[in-house]
């Protein structure tokens, strides 16, 4: 299929797929099967794609479709099944998105516990978990037996990055099926006719983000965002010597420190002040010791949500800037190419002209290192610092 004609498609997509830009292939298998074609249900799916795809949309219409009790059925997107399933609403539906670095054991118990049960209103017992990749070890092995005997109506939808992700003994009992990126003009038709996004910046979002829907949307409606952004993208021109590499380094992490904690402090608060209720404190002026290490339990986890959004916001950052060295490198290489970046197409143009294409390389090469090396729980400012020193030398 030509990419116009999946426009075309996409565009056409209606009820709960409405915003699966670019997904219409996709769609097609989902519709089918919630439509009760044998051929194409299975009762566990692995829905994957890179970043922005949609993979948590996809398995939130299909959930929905799953549910739905329309006329036409099939996720008609208007009657209770699917507005209560999109909603999170439906007592059939379980969304599991961890905030956490891994999703473990007693997590996955808890939803094998569920998948065993009966609907209570809807045609499906539906289990989704947005995060398949993060789930542990242990927590695989638990899951193992329930997606390899379902109860009879329960659906498992697993979602991940890419199938690799998904240990294999769960990946080959699951239904694969593949999302693709967007295309940009795609993703600023859906923030115009969606958001209400003006034209201009709608576009400037969709190109920005590369066809990442969330991200386009946050860049399309937030100024902070646009800000930061920004900021990143300023920090290959400021690398002038070691010492300028080592405080751009730490006002990054640090602006992602900051970002994170502004994102954590409300929901900090209110996870401690319920805690503290339900524990009685201040009652009785003593705090017993079950109460002091259920608090200690909850400092931990929210330190854990704290540095994943930490490192999320790290590699959003990271992403922005192995766009920029693609535009660089695309003007060096004469690709002819749309830049990502237009609106620095001068400075992109000096940068250029001040190395060849294989230091570009070395230096995309460096980013994706320290991606890897921010996975693998190397420090963040040291993971920085190193990934400057390294831009600034090609």
């Amino acid at each position: 299929m030509t990419a116009p004609t999946a426009e075309r498609d996409a565009d056409q997509l209606t009820g709960v797929w409405s915003e699966l830009i670019g997904q219409s292939r996709a769609v097609r298998v989902l519709r089918r099967a919630a439509n009760g074609d044998p051929h194409a249900m299975s009762h566990a799916w692995l829905i994957t794609g890179p970043p922005g795809s949609g993979r948590s949309n996809a398995a939130r219409a299909f959930a929905a479709a799953l549910q739905c009790d329309g006329d036409g059925g099939g996720g008609c997107g208007d009657c209770a099944g699917c507005r209560t399933a999109l909603s999170g609403a439906h007592p059939d539906v379980t969304v599991v998105r961890t905030e956490m670095l891994s999703i473990g054991v007693e997590e996955v118990r808890e939803l094998v516990r569920r998948a065993a049960m009966s609907p209570t209103l809807g045609r499906r017992q539906v289990l989704i978990v947005e995060d398949a990749d993060r789930v542990t070890e242990r927590g695989a092995d638990a899951l193992l037996k329930s997606v390899e005997e379902p109860a009879p109506k329960t659906v498992w939808i697993l979602c991940a990055p890419t199938p690799e992700d998904v240990v294999a003994t769960i990946r080959s009992r699951c239904r694969s099926l593949t999302l693709q990126t967007p295309t940009i003009a795609g993703v600023a038709r859906l923030l115009e006719q969606r958001d209400g996004i003006d034209p201009d910046r709608a576009a400037f979002a969709a190109r920005a983000s590369q066809g990442h829907v969330g991200r386009a949307r946050v860049l399309a409606r937030n100024d902070e965002a646009r800000r930061r952004r920004d900021a990143v993208l300023q920090i290959p021109f400021s690398l002038r010597d070691l010492g300028a590499c080592l405080a751009a380094a730490e006002t990054l992490v640090q602006a992602c420190t900051e970002e994170a904690a502004g994102l954590t402090a409300e929901l900090d608060s209110r996870e401690r002040a319920d805690l503290e209720e339900a524990l009685g404190f201040g009652t009785r002026g003593a705090k017993p010791r079950q109460a002091q290490a259920a608090m200690k339990d909850l400092e931990d986890q929210q330190k854990a949500r704290a540095k994943r959004i930490q490192r999320d916001a790290l590699d959003r950052a990271l992403t922005e800037l192995t766009g920029l060295y693609r535009d660089v490198l695309s003007v060096q290489t004469g690709s002819g190419a749309e830049l990502i970046n237009v609106e620095l197409g001068p400075q992109i143009a000096r940068l250029a002209r001040s190395s060849g294409p294989d230091a570009t390389l070395h230096r995309i090469d460096a980013l994706l290192d320290c991606r890897t090396a921010l996975e693998t729980n190397v420090a963040p400012l040291l993971a920085v610092e190193a990934l400057l020193i390294s831009l600034a030398r090609g």
